[in-house]
This record gives C-alpha cells, sequence and structure tokens, in this order.
C-alpha cells in the first residue's frame, strides 16, 4: 500500500534541506534513531517535541531587570572596552543604556571584531538574555540574540527548548524545525467533529507547539499539544484494532464441547474455582464456540489462579478434538507448569508432554511423536514449541504465560503457526488500564481480581534496618516452630558503589546463626545448581532461602510463610508485590517484612506505604504508573512497546479512552476506510508510522 503523495514533503531526507551537510546529516540520523543507512525525515524533527520554553516576553527597560531573569532590551550602544593585548582571559566589554538605566553585556575570548560588527557605537540593537549582577553592576553575559530593530520579528519571543545530543545546538534544530514547518501541508482532518472544540488543525498545532506566540500554545495541556497527543493514540488504536480484526478474523473454528473432560479435571483439582475463574472460563468458553478466533487477555493477580483456568480451557479443548500448547518464558516455568498439570491431566486421562531445549534425544522424539498423531492433547514448553520440526496434528489453542515479553507482532506471527489457532494470554503483572489499552488493544480481556479460596491475607511491615538483630531473633523463633522463610536482597556480591548489603553476605551472617539451615541462590549459579537448591528449600531439608530476585517469578513453596526483603527502597513496587506473592500460598498466615535503609526518598516512602497498605495488584499497578510513568510498568523500555513521542501519558491518559472509542466507532462504521474519512484515517496511519496495519484493512 502505497504512502499517500500528500505525506511525500514529510518523509523527504534531511539531507536535501538547507544547511545540511554530511556530518550534520549523520548525527541527525544517529540520534533519531533511523534505519541503518537511511537518513532521518523531516517527519522526525516535527516530532521531536520541545522539553519546555523560554519566555522573552519581558521588556521592561534595564531599570527593571533583576538577577537571573531573562529579559529583551532595547538598547544604545555606547562604547566598547575589549580586553588589554596579551590578556585574552579579560573579557570584552560593550557599555549600553536604555532610558531607565545602564548594563554592561560581556564576551569572553571574543577575537574577530565580531563582537564590534554586532553592535556597533551610537547604535541601537535589541539585546535578549539572562541578566547577571558583577562588582554591583547589571550585565548580560554572551546574549542569546543581537538582533537590528528593523529585524525584530526574527527575535523568537517564546522560545522552545529540545532535547539535544552532543555535537547538536540548539539554534541549528530551531532553524531546520522551521524550515520544515513551511513545508507541512494541509492534511485531511481524522478528528470526529464532535470531539474537536478548541482544537486546531494538524499543520496548525505543529506550528503552535514548534513556534509559540505565547506560553500557553507550548504548554503540555494546551489546545495544540493535547490535539497533537489524541492523534497520536488514535492511529495507535486504529493499528491494534486493525491487527485485531486480523487475529479475530471469521477464520476460527465454532468449538463444540461434551464437558466430560472438563468434568473429570474439576473433579481432581483439591479445590472448587472461585466466581472469578468461573466467569473467565464462560468468557473463554464463549469466544472458542464463536466462528472468529479468541484473542484473550487473562490478567489476574500474583496466586489468583490463572493456570488452572488455563487447564479447564485446554481441557474444553481436548473435547472438541483439537490439540493445546502452553509456552512460558524459562524453561523454568516450563518445567513447573508441567509438574503442576501432569497429576491433574493424568487423573482427567489428558496426554501432556514437556518439550524443552534440553530435553534428551529420546525423550523429545517420543514427545513429538505423540503430538503429530494426536496421542496427546497438551504441550508445555518455551518458544522451542514454535520452530520447525514441531508438528501437530491439529493445534487449536496457544497459551502464553508473561504476556509483557511478547508483543502485536509475535502475537501475529504465533497466529500463522496454526491456521485456525485461538489465543489465550495470561499475565500476573496487573496492567493499569491506560496501558492495556496502549498495549493489549487488539485484545479481549479477562480479569480475575479474587484469590482461590484457603490463601491467607499477609501481614506487611515496615521496619529500619537498624532492627536486624531484633528481626534474626524473630526469625529464629518461626523456624523453631517449623515455618521457613525467603530473604532476598538486591545484589549478589559486595558492591564498592552502592552500600548495599549483598545476597553472599548476608547468606554468610545468617549461617553464622542458622548454620546448615540457610541457602542462597542466585542468578550467576547454573540452572543445575539453581534447581538442586530450590528442591532442598521445597521439600523442607532447608529453612531459609537467602535469594536474588530470581525467585520473583513462579516459585511455589506452599510452607514458606515469611518474606523478608532487604533494601526494599531499592525495589520497585511491581517487583516488591510480585515478592511477597511467593508467600501466603499454604494454610498458615504469612509474614512479609520489607527492610529499609534510611534516608528513604519521597517516591521509596510512597512505594512501600503503598505496599503496606494494599494486597490489591491492580491499585499497586495504577499508583506504580503514578510513580514511575509508563514505560517502566511493562518493562517496555527494553522490549520495543510503543513508545510516545507526542503525548505524554501522565498529562494525556484520559485522550486514550476517548481515541479508544473514537478507533472503534471509525472501524465500525467504515471497516474498509473507505471514502474521504477512509482517506484521512489512512493518512494518519502513514504519518505515525503504523502502515504496517494498513495491508490488515479488510475490502468493503
Amino acid at each position: 500500500m502505497s504512502r499517500p503523495a500528500i505525506l511525500d514533503p514529510l518523509f523527504r531526507s534531511l539531507r536535501s534541506s538547507k544547511g545540511v551537510g554530511p556530518q550534520l546529516s549523520a548525527l541527525l540520523a544517529r540520534f533519531f534513531g533511523a534505519p541503518e543507512g537511511q537518513d532521518a525525515i523531516a517527519l522526525d524533527l516535527l516530532m521531536h517535541m520541545p522539553s519546555g520554553f523560554v519566555d522573552r516576553r519581558r521588556m521592561d527597560g534595564v531599570a527593571n531587570t533583576y538577577h537571573g531573569h531573562i529579559s529583551t532590551l532595547k538598547l544604545h550602544i555606547d562604547r566598547h572596552l575589549p580586553p588589554p593585548r596579551g590578556k585574552p582571559h579579560v573579557p570584552h566589554r560593550v557599555m549600553a543604556h536604555d532610558e531607565t538605566g545602564d548594563i554592561q553585556l560581556v564576551f569572553f575570548r571574543a577575537q574577530g571584531g565580531w563582537v564590534e560588527r554586532a553592535l556597533p557605537v551610537g547604535e541601537t540593537r535589541f539585546v535578549s538574555g539572562e541578566v547577571g549582577f558583577f562588582n554591583g553592576e547589571k550585565q548580560i553575559t554572551h546574549p542569546d540574540y543581537i538582533v537590528e530593530p528593523e529585524k525584530f520579528e526574527t527575535l523568537p519571543l517564546v522560545e522552545p527548548v529540545y532535547p539535544l545530543t552532543h555535537g547538536l545546538s540548539a539554534k541549528v534544530l530551531v532553524k531546520l524545525t522551521r524550515q520544515i514547518l513551511d513545508t507541512v501541508p494541509e492534511l485531511p482532518e481524522w478528528v470526529p467533529e464532535a470531539r474537536r472544540g478548541p482544537w486546531p488543525g494538524f499543520r496548525e498545532a505543529m506550528a503552535r507547539v514548534h513556534l509559540p506566540q505565547n506560553p500557553a500554545d507550548a504548554e503540555l495541556g494546551g489546545a495544540a499539544r493535547t490535539r497533537l497527543a489524541y492523534d497520536e493514540y488514535l492511529a495507535g488504536q486504529l493499528a491494534l484494532l486493525l491487527v485485531r480484526s486480523e487475529l479475530v478474523a471469521p477464520r476460527g473454528v465454532a468449538r463444540v464441547f461434551t464437558g466430560a473432560i472438563t468434568e473429570r479435571v474439576a473433579a481432581a483439582l483439591p479445590f472448587s474455582l472461585t466466581a472469578g475463574q468461573q466467569a473467565a472460563l464462560e468468557d473463554i468458553r464463549r469466544d472458542l464456540a464463536a466462528p472468529e478466533r479468541m484473542s484473550r487477555l487473562l490478567q489476574g493477580d500474583v496466586g489468583s489462579g490463572k493456570t488452572v483456568v488455563a487447564l479447564m480451557t485446554m481441557a474444553a479443548m481436548a473435547e472438541s478434538g483439537a490439540q493445546s500448547a502452553l509456552m512460558a518464558p524459562t524453561e523454568l516455568l516450563a518445567a513447573q507448569h508441567y509438574k503442576t498439570l501432569k497429576p491433574l491431566c493424568e487423573r482427567a486421562g489428558l496426554g501432556i508432554v514437556l518439550l524443552t531445549g534440553k530435553q534428551k534425544a529420546a525423550e523429545r522424539r517420543a514427545a513429538l511423536e505423540d503430538l503429530a498423531s494426536g496421542a496427546t492433547s497438551i504441550a508445555v514448553g518455551t518458544h522451542a514449541l514454535f520452530q520447525s520440526g514441531v508438528a501437530f496434528r491439529d493445534l487449536g489453542l496457544t497459551v502464553v504465560d508473561e504476556q509483557h515479553r511478547f508483543g502485536v507482532h509475535q502475537r501475529l506471527a504465533l497466529s500463522e503457526k496454526g491456521r485456525h489457532t485461538d489465543l489465550l494470554v495470561m499475565t500476573a503483572t496487573p496492567i493499569p488500564r491506560t496501558l492495556v489499552l496502549t498495549h493489549f488493544g487488539d485484545m479481549a480481556v479477562s480479569i480475575l481480581r479474587e484469590k482461590p479460596a484457603g490463601r491467607q491475607p499477609i501481614d506487611t511491615a515496615v521496619l529500619p534496618i537498624g532492627e536486624y538483630e531484633r528481626v534474626v531473633a524473630r526469625l529464629r523463633a518461626r523456624i523453631d516452630e517449623g515455618a521457613q522463610a525467603f530473604w532476598v536482597c538486591p545484589l549478589v556480591e559486595e558492591s564498592e558503589t552502592l552500600d548495599v548489603v549483598s545476597a553472599e553476605d548476608r547468606f554468610a551472617e545468617l549461617q553464622a546463626v542458622f548454620g546448615a539451615e540457610v541457602a542462597l541462590v542466585h542468578g550467576r549459579m547454573s540452572g543445575a545448581a539453581k534447581q538442586a537448591v530450590m528442591a532442598d528449600f521445597a521439600a523442607g531439608r532447608t529453612r531459609i532461602l537467602v535469594a536474588t530476585t530470581v525467585i520473583e517469578v513462579g516459585v511455589d513453596v506452599p510452607n514458606a510463610s515469611i518474606m523478608i526483603i532487604e533494601h526494599a527502597e531499592r525495589f520497585g513496587l511491581a517487583q516488591l508485590h510480585q515478592l511477597r506473592g511467593r508467600v501466603g500460598r499454604g494454610a498458615k498466615r504469612s509474614a512479609c517484612l520489607l527492610l529499609f535503609k534510611t534516608p528513604l526518598s519521597e517516591t521509596a516512602e510512597a512505594r512501600l506505604e503503598t505496599i503496606k497498605s494494599t494486597e490489591d495488584g491492580f491499585v499497586i499497578a495504577e499508583r506504580d504508573l503514578e510513580l514511575r510513568g509508563q514505560g517502566d510498568v511493562l518493562g517496555t523500555r527494553q522490549s520495543g512497546m510503543p513508545g510516545y513521542r507526542l503525548a505524554v501519558p501522565d498529562v494525556h491518559s484520559y485522550l486514550l479512552e476517548w481515541a479508544h472509542e473514537d478507533a472503534i466507532e471509525a472501524l465500525a462504521r467504515n471497516p474498509g476506510l473507505a471514502g474521504a474519512e477512509g482517506e484521512a484515517m489512512r493518512v494518519l496511519l502513514h504519518l505515525f508510522r503504523k502502515d504496517l496495519a494498513i495491508p490488515l484493512i479488510r475490502a468493503g
């Protein structure tokens, strides 16, 4: 699908702009992250938003300026005092005045006579810069602007400030941006009329943000920036909904269930399903029974019983004659899922196999044969399940654990493996609503809010590390009563730069008190060594496990009822919540102790207060979003999730709901994006580089 010609000026290389040579061109390509071997384009510059602005409108005369203030003055130039010969460190001073008072303009190392040419004696010039004092005299050192009276309109009275990189000056960037603004075309309007209100058009909004006439134009909450943020959200939501229409196109299979296997699985479970699990299963069954493919996100807090929902879904799939694959992010987790599910499957007469990269050849061969023949209904593994050489007789369902490592492109690719495969994705990271819309707007969502029956609430306390002796004495008493404890530290070995107790040091100190009852596990150990330590702890042969955050995901030791997190101020909210979720899994009342080092920053204090006050992962996630900003909550800074350039989530998140509604309406009204409205939407998708979604638009 070719790009609409109206956008050509915005996609031309910056190298063709006036004043851009090979060196600057290479610098801009690097700065804007242009693909290897390509130049940055005009659009990159346009989308590079100012981070603030300088207000030069204050023109009250010399007498009314004060220290540290940015002023614009109309000055009469009186005389020059160049430095004495051979004293280059003495500055060149220019004496000037207006009708209210005197001021000096100061230039260091000003050679070549340019100061005399810029400020001729006896003439008038507009000068703008920061006012300072020296020996009781007002002065401006190296003014930002010196302008002749007849060229006054070239002086930007409200000047945007941009994020820069080494070697790229603000002057060059501003000059280039002005050039580009002149070439922005009038684009067709894609914002629905009911939304528009006081918003300017796209072209005018860009001009206001980059060439503000007053500070209100440049503000994040102003009409221009709000409009651009909405545009960016709308493009993202349209793209996700087009991906959804592709994922759930009516190419699915309407599944029919007998109930025979699911009833056997339910009977094998040692507990009955919670209301939330029942509701999620109803959502899923409804999806599977429909002719469209399922694409559903199952969100549930740590310990809310997502795996059971997945098992019941896979059992239902087996009733309809199809197979399922459960994909986990690591071999450790895949093995754990397999261990949990195997006895339940055996009791219900369901075939299940494990497929990982480290398997013995014979074991692997047997598993592959069972999948190809259809003798086995469920395969558990890592992404190795989807490599060539793994053939299913009839793969009907893919279940993916830990969604946030798994973007839209992977979702599309996965659904290709099984021609009619339904997709269920599970995450234990409670994701705030705004992020669900941003990253998973293409998926239907089910949420498990309650804990399974029998789960005990966890008592959470916060203590300074100075209480260490008391903590150890209390721990001794609990261990003697038969309890088991996790003790989490942020580092493996001692660090020169951080004043943090390492896991190895803490292990040595606890060993002095508890002897062989203490074990150590950390990320640098081999997989086999880790497994052995975990197995000892799970079997109760060791009572205290000193660990780094390797235990954050998927470790299940029901007898462990104490979690001590050292240097809790160094952990993020989501991490603290995940770690705490490792206890409270058995019948015993559990405790979580957060040890911190004083003094605490405001953010750290807010984090610890949040964890202490609630166990609801969704409340914690919303608070995390407020404290940290959106990129970190999902670990998305690394995983290529959609980052925003024009929208600032903290300020503009309400616009995301609007964009989501408007995108749904637009596609319901005009699924083929035809006519003038459709053309405007296509321009929008190209403008925000979401054109990967354009081939997914259905004809008619």
